[in-house]
């Protein structure tokens, strides 16, 4: 898929420069706290489904979990789509130059 002339997800465009580094490394965070966030609710709710008491409880923890799981993609896409607007700004100030 390209994005003015730039492809997405590629793994050039995490290493053009530092601030490109900054950027792709507090998305990788962020994607990383929903993975353990959608995780902890598929164990927590595993475990609520071991009780017929807790089994509603429990399928909200699995829904919780789903959309964790769901926004995921949501975050890469935003991260690729940021990345590659800081290269047409970059292009935009060399060709001012």
């Amino acid at each position: 898929m390209k994005y003015h002339g730039k492809h997405l997800f590629h793994h050039d465009h995490r290493n053009d420069s530092p601030q490109k580094r900054r950027v792709f490394a507090g998305f990788e965070v962020l994607y990383t706290f929903v993975d353990f966030g959608a995780a902890f609710c598929f164990v927590v709710g595993s475990v609520m489904f071991f009780s017929e008491a807790w089994m509603t409880p429990g399928t909200w923890f699995f829904l919780i979990g789903s959309i964790l799981f769901a926004f995921k993609p949501t975050i890469r896409l935003v991260r690729e789509l940021r990345l590659l607007s800081m290269d047409d700004t970059s292009d935009l100030a060399r060709k001012q130059e």
